[in-house]
């Protein structure tokens, strides 16, 4: 039986980046884990993303099929000219992750759409890019997709995001919260590290905000004399981090360990006292979930977007509702005070336990379904003319 054949139910994900990228992060992570599951859920998956230097075009992984297509907004005009072309047909349903700038695939094809939203980029359009161009990207964001989405399905990884979505004018009752989930387990027996030690794992980029972590150890050093910071992660704001580490004195008190495997990050995790977590603005924060589910606090801004979710203020962290002095304030109470990170070890765990990848595609395969069967009312369930699979060559 041929692929186009065997009964399946196509969905078609269109996200920016996948986790070979080198600026993959979280959202990367909950498109791979649950494309994966949703095809043990029984769906055909083809995942379609940037190119970067040594990336194949095509590419098969867990079951999904991943093609590469353009860098930049050539990943945008490529996948709309390859939707107008019929290239990826039969498609089912389209799920756009709109990360920043929509693909807005509604205008290009007739396939019932999907639109997933991490976070809204209010706060952070102005930080990663020069003014004007803030400006058309927030432009494109707030006016331009809640127009061509509108009436659509949409997916919030977080009751926050949800609120954000509202305020931009996206109906409520369209809206569809699916948490990420992880895959970490607790492993018993694994030893804190002796020296008090501070853990952010984070792409190396503006909005995530390291340089207060580093300013935070720079205050902390006096009344935590062996106090260390780790930060596991690359990116092209590495040297800025490296120039305040300098500048702070404090190069005996962080190291920058760069990339980490999946291994090493989970026993740094383990081992670490407390995570730091000074972003801008995360859509849930999934490191933070991974974290508590060593038993691992974590500090962030309560005004964060999700992490006032994936954080239960007091109970699996703290949430600073100031500034940078309160991010550095609660990062020492929880270093100084080892009978609260003792509290604070059960009631993370359990909580990490909470949330797993099966949940999240189960509830994302429920929205993928509701949307065919919406698309095929309104359709009278057309199927799709069969046409070859897409090759790397249509789109790359």
């Amino acid at each position: 039986m041929s692929l186009l054949d065997d009964g399946r139910r196509h969905v078609l994900l269109l996200n920016r980046r996948d986790t070979t990228h080198p600026e993959g992060g979280g959202s990367e992570v909950f498109l791979e884990r649950t494309a994966a599951r949703l095809c043990d859920l029984g769906w055909r998956v083809t995942v379609v993303c940037a190119r970067h230097p040594g990336s194949p075009a095509l590419e098969h992984r867990d079951g999904v099929r991943v093609v590469r297509s353009g860098e930049g907004l050539g990943l945008y005009t490529r996948t709309a000219l390859a939707m107008l072309l019929g290239r990826f047909r039969p498609v089912d349903v389209v799920v756009d992750v709109q990360n920043g700038m929509p693909f807005c695939s509604p205008l290009f094809t007739r396939t019932p759409v999907v639109n997933l939203v991490h976070h809204v980029h209010r706060e952070l359009w102005p930080v990663i890019f020069p003014p004007a161009l803030a400006r058309v990207g927030w432009f494109a964001e707030s006016v331009v997709g809640p127009r061509v989405y509108r009436g659509r399905p949409y997916v919030a990884v977080s009751d926050a995001t949800r609120a954000e979505l509202v305020g931009l004018g996206v109906a409520a009752e369209d809206i569809t919260v699916v948490h990420n989930g992880t895959d970490v387990r607790p492993v018993p027996g694994r030893q804190r590290s002796e020296r008090p030690t501070i853990l952010a794992v984070s792409r190396l980029v503006p909005h995530k905000r390291l340089e207060l972590a580093v300013e935070a150890v720079a205050a902390l050093r006096t009344r935590v004399p062996d106090v260390r910071l780790l930060v596991a992660g690359t990116g092209y704001w590495e040297q800025h981090l490296r120039d305040r580490v300098e500048a702070l004195g404090v190069r005996d008190h962080v190291e920058l360990l760069g990339w980490v495997d999946e291994a090493d990050k989970h026993r740094l995790m383990a081992q670490a006292w407390v995570m730091a977590m000074p972003s801008l603005k995360e859509g849930w924060g999934l490191s933070v979930i991974e974290a508590a589910a060593h038993g691992t606090p974590t500090v962030a801004f309560h005004d964060a977007g999700g992490l006032s979710e994936s954080v239960v203020d007091g109970e699996t962290g703290l949430l600073v509702r100031g500034g940078s002095s309160d991010f550095t304030d609660a990062l020492g109470r929880l270093l100084l005070d080892g009978d609260l990170r003792a509290r604070m070890r059960g009631p993370a765990v359990a909580h990490a336990l909470g949330f797993t990848w099966e949940a999240t595609a189960h509830a994302l395969h429920g929205v993928l379904e509701d949307a065919v069967g919406a698309g095929c009312l309104v359709a009278a369930c057309p199927r799709h003319t069969a046409t070859a699979p897409v090759a790397a060559d249509d789109v790359a």
